[in-house]
């Protein structure tokens, strides 16, 4: 199977956007508000925190507000010193900086980055465990969120590929990243069919 016809590409994974369990985006974005915009998107691996906190910076830019967004992630656990004292000079009062992978930061390089964030309006940050920041969400997984994924991405259900994602989902503790993963790379192999509508 060609990469551009396989169904679990990152690029039609990237459609789905990002599906709030029990809350709604106004509620989401009042509670923002209310943390001063300064929280913590907190969730194991796989459990849609990055997704999350791309779908609030779109949001955020959306009412006017100017992100700055920046990752890190176990191939890039640091920034370097110049790109942070570029990335602080050029920082305006009004801006709101998102941060990714922020348990990546040494305790100190934390600090110093919570410290400097100050100047911004706003810090958001993804962690897998609570603590850097006020919680603002948790993220989590159900069998069931990942069936409605499914079906979304193939137009309808696909028994053959319903049974090895639930299969996947148990090995994995529930990381979705993970399962996408694993069946892209068995219909990339053939070893896996998948019925698209």
């Amino acid at each position: 199977m060609k990469a551009r016809d396989n169904p679990f590409a990152v690029d039609r994974l990237d459609q789905l956007g990002f599906r709030l369990l029990d809350d709604s985006w106004d509620a989401l974005l009042q509670r923002l508000a209310g943390l001063d915009f300064r929280a913590s998107v907190v969730g194991p691996h796989g459990s849609g925190k990055t997704k999350l906190l791309g779908e609030l910076a779109r949001r955020l830019q959306a009412s006017g507000h100017r992100v700055k967004r920046l990752r890190l992630n176990e191939q890039q656990p640091a920034f370097s010193r110049t790109f942070l004292q570029d990335f602080w000079r050029n920082l305006a009062a009004a801006d709101i900086v998102t941060l990714d992978g922020a348990e990546q930061l040494s305790r100190i390089a934390w600090w110093r980055f919570r410290r400097r964030s100050r100047a911004a309006r706003g810090l958001i940050v993804t962690s897998h465990r609570p603590g850097l920041l006020p919680t603002l969400i948790e993220c989590r997984t159900k069998r069931e969120l990942l069936m409605d994924l499914l079906e979304q991405l193939l137009g309808g259900q696909d028994q053959t590929v319903c049974i090895e994602a639930e299969r996947l989902y148990e090995r994995h503790d529930g990381n979705i990243r993970e399962v996408w993963r694993a069946l892209y790379d068995q219909c990339a192999e053939g070893v896996l069919h998948p019925q698209t509508t």
